[in-house]
């Protein structure tokens, strides 16, 4: 048989490392759900018209075909029953609100957990495949800003309680749009969107090329394009950032209304995070976000120590990408990328999961012709909800131990008077009571019990998600 090789950019997680991304993605469901985020799920498709309203993802897309359309001949290809996978949770959440808009209560709070796929190519956290958990606020005409500001506090509120696993601290970089053109346009800059761009590629090509793509692509002087930049080099985590840009806008003559009106809504946003999340949330001026359908504030969030692996967490206000001409459901929202997440703490070792079965008993079988008394104890014990399975061969009870021990199992049931056993007893094994017994692998007590009444100490119950340096049991 052929050798199989693996297909690049589908994440195919180990036993052990399903149980980590599990436990993520029960943090964010969890944290989500305690602020009021209705959990919904879209089609995996969409019309590809709908997908290429984002321009620089169109190459990305993956495009469905009907094989067996493709044999039928004379039949004329429709652009537009044309369906592609999609590459993001945004475009069919502006779709899903469009259309379901007269069932829905606005402000409208969802979150929503679901694969998606882009073509680009693979590399350190960047998949074909992948997880995406979105969490987004929409309102019908209008959206108070005040969410421009809760929706970052929630992520800080979740990936709070992902440090108790040993995930990394989380920076939470925040820009507002307005501040951004308000400041281009009142240094002459008309090609708002192109800056933005530019400016978005500060991390990976640095100031220098940036400052000549601004020159070369966005008809920018040198002035304006140092300007630009000085803008960009502005961050910090209180107050004295609005007092910093607004003495910069002063110094080029371009403190204009839309200028002013984002920096009060980026002062709001620093000072409540200062408040509820010091040190997480940090206003940047270089955030830019490239894509052109945000309006106010923008996030990108970075894992500290890991920065070179790029944002996981990004988002921002919308105000325009979910309308019918008639009526505008203006929104903000943020996407953590779940499998780049669980993809870093994973390879970078700093995360384990303390087994990689759910089992906690492994019910043992001291002859096939008694195989249904194993199966009796295991259904009591599941019943109340311990996890726990049947030995797979009535092997001596030494076999059986270490079969549990391979898997990570800790404790071993030995149904009746299994523990009598002479010729098949493990090395060490008490006598079982008349109900059985039960032995801790890991330090070799063992004692009576009754399937009715014993439990497994509470840590032991389900897999833990734990520090990869801390001891696992």
């Amino acid at each position: 048989m052929a050798r199989i090789a693996p297909l690049s950019g589908f994440p195919e997680w180990l036993p052990q490392g399903r149980i980590v991304e599990q436990h993520v993605l029960d943090v964010l469901r969890h944290t989500f759900e305690l602020h009021g985020f209705a959990g919904i799920e879209t089609r995996a498709v969409e019309p590809l018209e709908q997908l290429l309203r984002k321009g620089e993802t169109s190459k990305e897309v993956y495009v469905l075909s009907r094989l067996q359309e493709l044999d039928e001949p004379g039949r004329p290809e429709r652009e537009d029953k044309q369906l592609g996978l999609h590459f993001d949770l945004t475009v069919p959440f502006a779709r899903y609100v469009l259309e379901n808009a007269g069932k829905l209560s606005f402000p409208f709070k969802r979150y929503q957990i679901q694969k998606v796929w882009r073509g680009e190519r693979p590399q350190d956290g960047r998949f074909r495949e992948f997880t995406q958990a979105d969490i987004d606020v929409v309102g019908s005409g209008d959206l108070p800003y005040h969410y421009e500001v809760e929706i970052p506090l929630v992520m800080a509120e979740a990936f709070g309680a992902l440090r108790e696993i040993g995930m990394p601290p989380v920076r939470i970089l925040v820009n507002n749009r307005k501040v951004a053109e308000g400041f281009y346009r009142g240094i002459g800059l008309e090609d708002v969107e192109g800056v933005l761009r530019q400016i978005d590629k500060l991390d990976k090509i640095g100031p220098e090329k940036v400052g000549a793509l601004l020159v070369d692509e966005c008809g920018a002087d040198e002035e304006q394009a140092k300007a630009c930049l000085a803008l960009a080099a502005i961050s910090g985590s209180d107050a004295s950032v609005i007092t910093e840009v607004r003495a910069l806008a002063e110094s080029h003559g371009a403190v204009t209304e839309l200028l002013t009106a984002g920096l009060a809504e980026l002062e709001a946003l620093v000072v409540a995070a200062g408040e509820r999340a010091p040190g997480v949330v940090v206003a940047d001026l270089k955030i830019a976000r490239g894509l052109d359908y945000y309006t106010g504030s923008v996030y990108e969030t970075v894992l500290v120590g890991h920065e070179q692996l790029g944002s996981v967490c990004s988002g921002g206000r919308y105000d325009t990408l979910a309308s019918d001409g008639k009526n505008t459901y203006p929104g903000v929202g943020l996407s953590v990328g779940v499998s780049r997440l669980v993809s870093r703490l994973l390879s970078g070792g700093l995360v384990t999961a303390t087994r990689a079965v759910p089992t906690a008993v492994l019910v043992a079988v001291s002859a096939e012709e008694t195989r249904r008394d194993s199966d009796a104890v295991a259904a009591v014990l599941r019943a109340r909800g311990i996890p726990c399975e049947v030995a797979p061969a009535a092997a001596k009870f030494g076999k059986q131990i270490k079969y549990a021990d391979r898997r990570g199992i800790p404790f071993v049931w030995f149904p009746g008077e299994a523990g009598h056993g002479a010729d098949g007893g493990a090395p060490g094994a008490e006598p079982a009571g008349p109900a059985g017994s039960v032995k801790d692998i890991r330090s070799g007590d063992q004692v009576d019990a009754d399937p009715a009444t014993w439990e497994p100490p509470a840590e032991d119950l389900r897999p833990r998600v734990v520090p990869a340096a801390s001891p696992v049991r």
